[in-house]
């Protein structure tokens, strides 16, 4: 159960003098079995503190093992819209999930559980980020852009991603808790994978639920198409397979709406996540079919130019 850490990190991010050393703090007093960076980097809107969080794994590669890394990224553009709003915002989900799947990775180390992989968690805190306008309801900013998210948010030893994101400010996904996404790989969009569609039925308890993605979604920002929200931007950064946990509502909630996050919503996403960083660290979990991708390169041939910037055509 990481109600506890749930809660204890919301208290903790609901407040406008919050930094990545606040979150570092709380982890640390934790359990020293994990290595935690804290950089402040500033924007063209401003600064946000990242945070990486890297837990070794019994058999992890930080030991000398080869067990898999599993990557747990919370992207957000920001956790507040101060002063605009009053507030922890929705889009502060994902950071908010992230790191107390961070804090309860650590508290089971403390007890004797420690994962067979690595698992690095990485996210950014800034309780004064700026909105922009979207349909249907207003986006939240960030003080960065995108590719330095990426930059400090996926990590070379991550082996698989699972991306967190706020995404209910839309009307494709009617649900309230989460969904998952098909795997995105090197420019493809790749069947949902059986494995995390089974640990979503053990962990949750109910039949999964899965957000369709377009070919929009999976390139980089800045080139002028319509993006669901920026929940598979890892993507355009990695050769590595990542997967989306969407956290939803029924009805479309803005990213920048206060009042919005529901605890119980992120306990399961947390859970989530630390269940497929189980199966994953011991190969008992896979994001995709290697085989067929090898397949459908030799067909079809490289997408990887989708993973580009480009400037937009005027």
């Amino acid at each position: 159960m990481s109600l506890k850490h749930v809660l204890e990190m919301f208290e903790l991010m609901d407040d406008i003098t919050v930094t990545g050393e606040t979150v570092k703090e709380y982890l640390s007093q934790i359990s020293n079995n994990g290595e935690i960076d804290v950089r402040t980097i500033e924007g063209e809107k401003g600064k946000t503190d990242f945070v990486k969080v890297h837990i070794p794994g019994k058999n992890g590669k930080s030991n000398g093992g080869n067990a898999s890394t599993l990557g747990i990224i919370g992207r957000l553009g920001g956790i507040g819209a101060r002063p605009e709003m009053v507030g922890f915002v929705s889009d502060g989900d994902g950071a908010l999930s992230s790191m107390a799947a961070a804090a309860k990775l650590l508290d089971m180390t403390n007890k004797g559980d420690q994962l067979e992989g690595d698992v690095i968690l990485t996210t950014h805190i800034c309780p004064v980020a700026p909105t922009q306008p979207h349909e249907p309801v207003p986006f939240m900013d960030s003080p960065v852009d995108i590719l330095t998210m990426n930059q400090y948010e996926v990590d070379n030893e991550m082996d698989a991603i699972l991306s967190i994101d706020t995404t209910k400010g839309n009307q494709i996904i009617n649900h309230r808790g989460f969904a998952i996404t098909p795997t995105v790989k090197e420019g493809y969009i790749l069947k949902v994978s059986d494995d995390l569609l089974h640990i979503y039925t053990q962990s949750v308890g109910q039949l999964p639920v899965t957000m369709p993605i377009t070919m929009q979604d999976i390139t980089p920002y800045g080139n002028d198409i319509y993006h669901v929200n920026s929940i598979l931007q890892p993507s355009v950064a990695t050769d590595k397979p990542v997967v989306g946990i969407a956290i939803t509502t029924e009805t479309a909630v803005a990213g920048c709406g206060t009042g919005a996050s529901r605890p119980t919503d992120i306990e399961e996403v947390v859970r989530y996540c630390i269940e497929t960083a189980k199966f994953y660290g011991e190969s008992k979990c896979e994001f995709y079919n290697e085989k067929e991708f090898n397949h459908l390169e030799a067909l079809y041939g490289k997408m990887t130019h989708l993973q580009q910037s480009v400037k937009p055509v005027n």
